[in-house]
Order: structure tokens, then sequence, then C-alpha cells
């Protein structure tokens, strides 16, 4: 069980050098060689650029080379099938040669396939021209002999295989050409990658950039209007975008395009959904990949494909470059497991500092990158000359959500009760690709229901999808079902009475996701600042459904374990990470990093009192949630009983069997109030704010 809390490149001039000549005709040929030289510098230079596209290499099957060498190849494996298939040689006798050597007792044995008959002679025998043991003959359809009884009095052993068992036509010829065809083919690939690896022959394949070109006409377009609810980070980019459409605007003014603009963001925030707007609002070609795919197990490769991208991006300048996931390859130096200069992450780092601003400054070519984990970058990677510009794309507001929401429901049929403001007042927490899943699970809801539009009913049921899981179909029996119904009312009952909780909205004994039960809480407004009071509250909360056990049946289970790993994560965030210990004072015990466990970084001492400060707040918690609901165990029990009749609650039905009436507005308790000004307490915190849960402008 648990409790679910929904929180510009220019062309070098020409040589002006003085040109000597005799006469006329050296004058004329100097002028034609010059001329001649220009033509094919000038071709060469829009090449590279990729204005003229080189000349197409020949087919092969236009080469008689190749079909000489086709021929040949064939007729030699055909003839080597011949020699290897064919078996041993034998000489053909006459039949009465052979009946002949049957009656000497010279016949070892025979096989016999219709109407052919093979066999070994004892000693050589001589037939024309050749001789041997091993032999051939074909008996005749009209001879008479009894040849079985013959063969029997001589004791040769006989053999025979059935007509037409020998080798098959289409094997023997697959067997004859497939070795040659499959010769040609592989030479036939090899070739290609050789010609289209480039400098280094076959193995510089691996050196070639993956990266995907996205050109203004290729796929489907994205734009800043396919964008909503990040409009900070919008500006940022299309400012960014404007440089690469009118540069001259910004260079009159001395003013240079941003190396690299960094998208800092959590999971589905948009980062890369930025990034494809900015390709499709820039008209320009659009380099994009993941860090990752710079990795091998080669060592050097990585730093290959960094050369090879830039170079790309280069030739196509103007241009952009986006690569996702930047910590897969731009973590700390420091922090890495390194082995030398040889590492394959450090090498292709490395190679990325050079190219972004090396001692060959990068031109015209913008590089967009992506994390979520900007901690662990390495700092020679964030300075200014590299990324310039650090871009927060943070979730969005419940303003932010409703015009996600519009972005996502335009192709979807709405009933008129959905109202997109209320659904992202309910959403409060929720990313971009967050709102993205619950419009196709409600779509997807809705048409399992045959319906023709997509009701209110249906988000409600996606948003349940979402943050509950989905429905378990197991059965339980009616003594586990009754204490899942107290654990659960214990949680929704401390909804009720903890000031400042945020309201309970559903109350279920169904089993879905992981848990058997869930109260599912969802936050009045968004919050970006939590008071001791509110962390406090929640930790009571999650204990509900623990003390609910304890008061109603006097012992505990195991159905509060991811409450109590809720309860343990925020009870340290708040001594660690916020400083609510009076104890331990203002710190921050937490060192930034990369998420791997690090060694501890403080005394055994502080540890202890880190420990001791931990359980003080989670026994004072536990405490104040066996009181209040021993004092409303009326309520638990009526509750209990309530949710045992309908397995799940509304937030009316649960106001109702609690007897509690529900309030006309709710406020969230941000923050205690303030002393009168003037006061003695007033001015001391004035003097020192440490330990307020106010933060004053």
């Amino acid at each position: 069980m648990q409790d679910v809390d929904h929180q510009p490149c220019t062309d070098q001039p020409g040589d002006d050098r003085p040109q000597h000549s005799t006469g006329h005709a050296a004058a004329h040929q100097s002028f034609a060689d010059q001329s001649g030289d220009g033509a094919d510098q000038e071709q060469d230079d829009q090449m590279r650029k990729g204005h003229i596209k080189p000349p197409a290499p020949t087919p092969f099957w236009r080469n008689r080379g190749f079909w000489i060498y086709l021929v040949v190849l064939l007729v030699l494996n055909y003839l080597i099938s011949i020699v290897f298939m064919s078996g041993p040689a034998r000489i053909t006798v006459p039949y009465t040669t052979f009946i002949q050597q049957l009656n000497a007792d010279n016949v070892k044995d025979v096989t016999a396939q219709a109407n052919s008959i093979q066999g070994d002679f004892k000693k050589s025998v001589t037939s024309g021209s050749a001789s041997g043991t091993l032999f051939q003959t074909e008996r005749p359809v009209f001879a008479t002999d009894n040849l079985v009884v013959l063969l029997e009095q001589h004791n040769v052993p006989i053999s025979a295989t059935p007509p037409g068992s020998g080798g098959s036509p289409l094997l023997t010829l697959l067997l004859s050409f497939g070795p040659a065809l499959l010769l040609i083919g592989g030479f036939l690939y090899l070739s290609r990658r050789m010609a289209g690896a480039g400098p280094g022959g076959f193995l510089g394949a691996f050196g070639q950039s993956k990266a995907t070109l996205y050109t203004p006409d290729s796929g489907t377009r994205i734009t800043f209007a396919d964008v909503a609810g990040i409009d900070e980070a919008k500006q940022d980019l299309a400012e960014v975008v404007d440089f690469l459409k009118t540069p001259e605007k910004y260079q009159k003014l001395g003013a240079q395009i941003p190396h690299g603009i960094l998208l800092v963001g959590a999971p589905g925030t948009g980062k890369t959904l930025l990034a494809r707007a900015v390709a499709g609002e820039s008209n320009r070609p659009f380099f994009s990949l993941s860090a990752s795919e710079f990795v091998e197990a080669i060592v050097g490769v990585g730093a290959a494909r960094v050369r090879d991208l830039f170079a790309k991006a280069k030739a196509a300048a103007p241009s952009i470059i986006f690569i996702d996931e930047l910590d897969a390859i731009g973590r700390a130096r420091a922090s890495s497991a390194t082995f030398g200069a040889n590492d394959e992450r450090e090498q292709t780092l490395n190679q990325i500092l050079t190219e972004m601003d090396g001692f060959t400054p990068n031109q015209n070519v913008v590089v967009l990158a992506a994390t979520n984990r900007p901690e662990v970058l390495d700092p020679a990677l964030l300075r200014p000359g590299r990324f310039d510009r650090r871009v927060t794309v943070s979730a969005p507001d419940r303003v932010g959500r409703e015009a996600i929401l519009k972005i996502h429901t335009r192709n979807v049929s709405l009933a008129p009760d959905v109202d997109l403001g209320d659904i992202a007042g309910a959403t409060a927490g929720f990313v971009g690709a967050d709102l993205r899943n619950i419009v196709n699970e409600a779509a997807l809801v809705a048409a399992r229901k045959g319906r023709t539009a997509v009701t209110r009913e249906d988000f409600d049921e996606a948003i349940e999808r979402s943050v509950l899981g989905l429905r378990r179909p197991i059965v339980l029996g009616a003594d586990e079902k009754r204490l899942i119904a107290y654990h659960e009312s214990g949680h929704a009952l401390m909804g009720l009475l903890v000031p400042g909780a945020d309201p309970v909205k559903k109350l279920t004994i169904v089993p879905r996701g992981l848990s058997l039960g869930s109260t599912y809480s969802q936050p009045i407004d968004d919050r970006y600042n939590y008071p001791e009071s509110y962390l406090r509250g929640r930790i009571t909360l999650a204990l509900g459904g623990r003390a609910a056990e304890e008061v109603a049946y006097g012992a505990v289970t195991t159905g509060a374990e991811s409450d109590l790993q809720q309860v343990n994560q925020i009870a340290r965030s708040m001594v660690a990470r916020f400083g609510m210990s009076p104890k331990l004072g203002p710190l921050n015990l937490t060192e930034p990093g990369d998420g791997a466990v690090a060694a501890q970084h403080f005394s055994e001492e502080t540890a202890k009192l880190l420990d001791e400060e931990v359980r003080r707040i989670v026994d004072e918690c536990h405490r104040e949630a066996v009181r209040l609901l021993t004092e409303n165990r009326d309520r638990l029990d009526r509750l209990a009983e309530a949710v045992l009749k309908k397995d799940t609650l509304d937030q009316d039905e649960i106001y109702a069997a609690a007897g509690i009436s529900k309030p006309a507005t709710a406020h969230p308790v941000i923050a205690p109030a303030l002393p009168a000004n003037g006061s003695s307490h007033d001015s001391d915190l004035a003097k020192n704010e440490v330990g307020s849960e106010v933060t004053r402008a």
C-alpha cells in the first residue's frame, strides 16, 4: 500500500602576384592557365561547400573487367566443385564382364540404384584402356538372369539406394556456384564500404559521425508554435535563430553568435523538442545525435567522430549541431574513472573542447546540447567561449500546462465538459511529456468505451492511471481488505486533519500498480518553496497508514514499506539539505556529484547526530499521527466502513464519511504570519534570519 502525493565563411583573395611572360603567345597561355586554375579552384570551393555535388562514381556493373572476373571465378568454382563432388574415379565395364568376374568370385560388394550397379573388385580388372578395382556398369532391362541368387551364391554384400535419391540438381547448382557468388557479394560489400568510408578506407568508416541531418525540407517541421509552457527558454533560443537568419543585424554592432547553448532541465520538460523547433525555425542544416553515439569500444573512434561531425557542420555553415544527453561524454574528468590519456571518453571530451573553442575558432556553427545532470559536467565544457549560454527548461506552471494541453489536443475531439484549465490545475508538477501521455491515454480510454469525444471522466481516469498505475485483478480476503481499508483511511484522515496538508481527492482499496490501495492527494497550486510545517505534515500523512494499524489492530504490517521510504527521504532532506535541525543548524551536508555513492565527507559524530535528528523528526510526526487518530477513532471507523462498501471514494464522499465539513476555499499554508513591525522578535529576524521559514523581499 502506498500514499501517492502528486507533486561567414569568406573566400580567400586570389594570388595577385605579377605573372612574367615573353611574347603574346606566352601571355595568352599564362592567362589560359590562370583561368583554368581559377575555375578549378572555384569548382572545388563550391563542391566543398555543398553547392555542387561531386560526380557520381561509375557503377560497377558497367565495368568490363568486373564481368570478366565474374565469369572466370564462376568457371573456376564449377571445375573445383566437379573435382570435389564427383567422388572417386570408376572404370566402366560391360555387364558381361561383371558377370564373368562374379562367377570368378572377384566381386567384393555391389550397390544398385535402379539398373545402375557400382561396386569393388577384389583384384584389379582391365576394361579397354582402363583398369582398377572400382567399377560401374548398367544391367540391361531385358536381362533374365537371376542376379540376386547369383550374388548370394558368391557371398557378395548387396546394397541399394532408391531411384532419384541422388543429389538434387538445385543443390548441385547451389554448391557449384554458391561459394563464388558469396565471395563476389562480400567483395562488392567491402568495396562499397571502402568507397564510402573516405580517408582511412574501410576502418575509416568507424570514425564517421552518425549524426542525422535535418534540412528545412525533410520530415515534419516543428516550430516554436508547437512549443508551449517554457516561454523563457523559447525567447533565449529565438535570439539565436534570428542571428542565423539575419547575422548582419548583430555583426554591425560587433556581436558574435554564441558558440554553444546548454539546455538544462528535468526529463520530459521539452529540451529535445526545443532543439527540433530551433531546426524548424532557422531553416539551416541541423545535425542531431546522442552523445552516447560517440563512444565505441575502439579507442579514438569518438574523437574521430567529433572531428567528422564538426567538419560536416562547417562545410554546411551556418549550421546547428545538437548533442542530446551531453553528460554521457561530458563528465568531469576528475570524477570519472579514467586510465590515462587513452580513455575513450576523455579523448572524446578533449576533442569537443578543441572543436568548440580551441586554437582554430569555430565559426558559424552553433552547438546545442541537452542534459538533466549539469552538476556532473566538466568545468572546461561549461565556461564561456564554449557554452556561452545556459537555458533552464523548468516544469511548466498552471498557465503553461494549459497551453501545452491545447497543443496536444488540437487533433483530439473534446466533449463540452472538458475544461483544460481545470485539468491543468489537477496536474501540478506534470511536465510536457506527462501531459502528452495523459491526452493520449484519455483518447484511448474514450475509444475503448466507444465514445465519439473525450470527456472529463476520461481525463480523470488517465490522470489516475499516470499517478496510481493500472488496476490489478487480484482477489483479497475479507480480513486483508479491511486492514487495507483502515490503512488507507488513516492516510486520508491525516489529509483532512493536518493543517496545510494537500487536499485528498480520492481514496481507494482497489489494487493499482504496485500498491494494494491508494490515497490520492493533489496540491492546491504550484509550489516552489516549502516551509518546515508542510514537510512535517507530509511525514505525518505518510505515517497515517502505519498509525491507523496501531490504533485499530494494535499491530503493524508490511503494508507501510513505501510510506516509510518516503518518510525517510523527506526527514533526511530536512536535516541534511535544508538545515531544519536545531542541533546541526543551517548546514547542507550533501555534496554535488554524479549520483554515485561517495565517501562520507563529514565526521562520524556529525553522522550520528544526523541520524538522531532524523529519528527525532519521524518520532514526533508518528506520535502526532497516533494522537490524531486516537482522538478521531470514530471518524476512522466510519471512513473505513464507507470505503469497504464502495471500494473507491471521491473527495465529497470522504468528507461526508468522516463527518468533516468541506472548506469553501483551500489555501496552502506557505509560511506563518510575520510578527508586527517594531516588535522585539521582528527585530531579531531582521538582524539574523537563520532558521526562519520565511524569505522576505
